[in-house]
C-alpha cells in the first residue's frame, strides 16, 4: 500500500505530543518487555501492520523470544506468560475493545491483584498510546517494513 500522508512531516507537533506519552511510559516503572507485549497485542487487535512490524523488532531487540511473540495472539491458551503479563494483556484487550464491554469489573480485579494503582494508570496510558499510534499509522497508511530498532547498549555502554 502506498502512504497516504506523512503526518509527522506535515505537522511534527503530532509526533512530539505522542512522544510525551512514550516518555511518561519509559519513566513509569513498567517493564519494557511488558510494554512491548501490550503494544503488540493492541496492534494485533487493531490490525496495524506498521506497529506490528515495529514492535516485534523492538521486542526482539530487547530480548523477547520468538515463541512468546508467536503465541501472543493466543496468550490465554499459551503457558509462556506470567500472571502479571496475563493481567496486563486482558486489560489491554478490554481497553482496546472498550466499546464491546466497557472494561469489565473482573478484568479490573485481575489487574488490581498484579499492579499498584500507579501502575494501573500507566497501563491505561500504555494502551491509550498504542491505540493512538495504531490509528495514526493505519489512517495514514504508514510504510510497513522500513522501521529499524535503535541500537541497544549493555551496562558497560557498548552497543549490542
Amino acid at each position: 500500500m502506498e502512504t497516504r500522508i506523512d503526518i509527522m512531516k506535515v505537522d511534527p507537533k503530532v509526533y512530539h505530543a505522542m512522544i510525551g506519552l512514550e516518555t511518561y511510559l519509559r519513566q513509569s516503572g513498567l517493564e519494557e518487555p511488558l510494554l512491548e507485549l501490550i503494544k503488540m497485542r493492541a496492534s494485533q487487535i487493531n490490525g496495524c501492520a506498521y506497529c506490528l512490524d515495529m514492535h516485534s523488532k523492538d521486542a526482539r531487540a530487547a530480548g523477547e523470544t520468538e515463541q512468546r511473540l508467536y503465541g501472543l495472539n493466543a496468550w490465554e491458551e499459551s503457558p509462556f506468560y506470567s500472571e502479571r503479563e496475563r493481567a496486563a494483556l486482558a486489560w489491554t484487550e478490554a481497553v482496546t475493545l472498550v466499546s464491546q464491554g466497557h472494561v469489565p469489573d473482573e478484568v479490573y480485579e485481575r489487574v488490581k491483584k498484579q499492579f499498584s494503582e500507579k501502575e494501573i494508570v500507566a497501563l491505561i496510558m500504555a494502551v491509550v498510546a498504542i491505540n493512538g499510534w495504531n490509528r495514526l499509522a493505519i489512517s495514514s497508511r504508514a510504510a510497513v517494513g522500513t522501521y529499524q530498532p535503535a541500537a541497544r547498549t549493555n551496562q558497560a555502554g557498548a552497543a549490542k
